[in-house]
């Protein structure tokens, strides 16, 4: 994956204040303490994680190019129409076995460098930093702001690669985060997963007829995972609660039907309790090999769909914008950050009276 730290150095940004905390255990980074507005007593807060085989540095370029936006809108009277100030700050920490928490190289390997359990070790890692997430939102504040005059009152995300599977996990399960942006991350873990078996010529996937006819449920992808992932995963999670039959499984290329009217009452409460009035960026690679988007992409057009501005969950005021750096690889590009630092700092700049309407929007640069 490409760094993006000398894009801005040559774009001559300031540094950025990094204090260390350790919070429940875990190592936690937090950027732009020093800089908040004195006048600021209410903070968002933009949770960033990395890539698998990273560490939280590889976000503070990121980190950086974020905040030092916001401060600058708010110098320039651009930080939106509320008499109050809002700070931001931006927090990174290591995931599950990763960096200053690894205990097993291997298990952060891919089937082609040996891991056997490839599946099982990054859904899990990246659920597990999900959660993790969920716990430092709990105690940050204690700790960041001990004399309770400032807190944080917003919730934000952005995840690379790894971090962007997560990053989708904490839009949907956490009710704090209402924003977030994915980075050539995916929400449809079988169909990526089964398209890496295919390419890595898993016994599991070539020994049956056709080939992957045994893949889901096999020792590569359990069935006890399956389920799991049917709890959590975006695709797993609300098209388990359709029809489809086996022959689109278990790799999904053909349109996804529209819900029944029945399968919609099922839906309804779910997509409620995950997406109402969030505000998504999904930012992919058009030439990315490992995290196709077109593995996604089924997905993502009926997601799109339905909560579209005449889809059936257009009530729902769902925010969704999703872009494609059409020569991108597996990488985070300056235009792919540019859009990112764009979306955060709208979004901030939003006041609770703006008109909250469904948006789609597609966009390939």
């Amino acid at each position: 994956m490409t760094d993006i730290e000398p894009r801005y150095r040559e774009a001559n940004l300031p540094s950025i204040s990094r204090k260390t905390f350790a919070i429940a255990g875990i190592q936690t980074a937090v950027f732009g303490l020093d800089e908040l507005p004195s006048q600021a007593s209410e903070i968002a807060c933009l949770w960033l994680l990395h890539p698998r085989l990273g560490t939280q540095e590889r976000m503070v370029p990121i980190a950086t190019a974020v905040i030092t936006d916001w401060n600058k809108r708010i110098q320039e009277g651009r930080a939106g129409t509320s008499k109050s100030v809002k700070g931001l700050i931006a927090v990174a920490f290591d995931q599950r076995n990763h960096g200053t928490r690894l205990i097993d190289l291997l298990c952060n390997e891919s089937w082609k460098k040996g891991n056997p359990r490839h599946a099982q070790d990054m859904f899990s890692v990246f659920q597990g930093t999900a959660r993790d997430t969920s716990i430092l939102i709990d105690y940050l504040s204690p700790f960041v702001f001990p004399k309770s005059d400032r807190r944080v009152t917003e919730n934000l995300v952005l995840g690379v690669s790894l971090g962007g599977h997560a990053a989708w996990s904490c839009l949907l399960h956490e009710p704090r985060i209402n924003t977030g942006v994915v980075i050539i991350g995916c929400p449809d873990y079988v169909n990526v997963m089964a398209d890496r078996a295919r390419l890595s010529k898993r016994p599991t996937w070539t020994g049956t007829t056709p080939p992957g006819a045994g893949f889901l449920g096999s020792e590569d992808f359990p069935t006890s995972l399956l389920e799991t992932v049917r709890k959590y995963d975006p695709a797993g999670l609300f098209l388990s609660h359709l029809d489809l039959s086996r022959e689109a499984e278990p790799i999904r290329s053909a349109p996804l039907p529209e819900p029944t009217e029945s399968q919609k009452v099922a839906l309804r409460p779910l997509f409620t309790h995950c997406l109402a009035g969030k505000k998504i960026l999904n930012l992919a690679g058009g030439v990315d090999k490992l995290v196709p988007y077109h593995k996604g992409e089924t997905f993502l057009t009926w997601l799109k769909q339905a909560i579209g501005p005449d889809g059936w969950f257009a009530d729902g005021t769902v925010t969704f914008e999703d872009i494609i750096d059409q020569s991108a690889g597996h990488e985070v590009t300056p235009k792919m950050v540019d859009e990112a630092v764009r979306f955060i700092g709208d979004v901030l700049a939003s006041g609770e009276d703006d008109v909250k309407m469904a948006s789609v929007r597609e966009s390939k640069i």
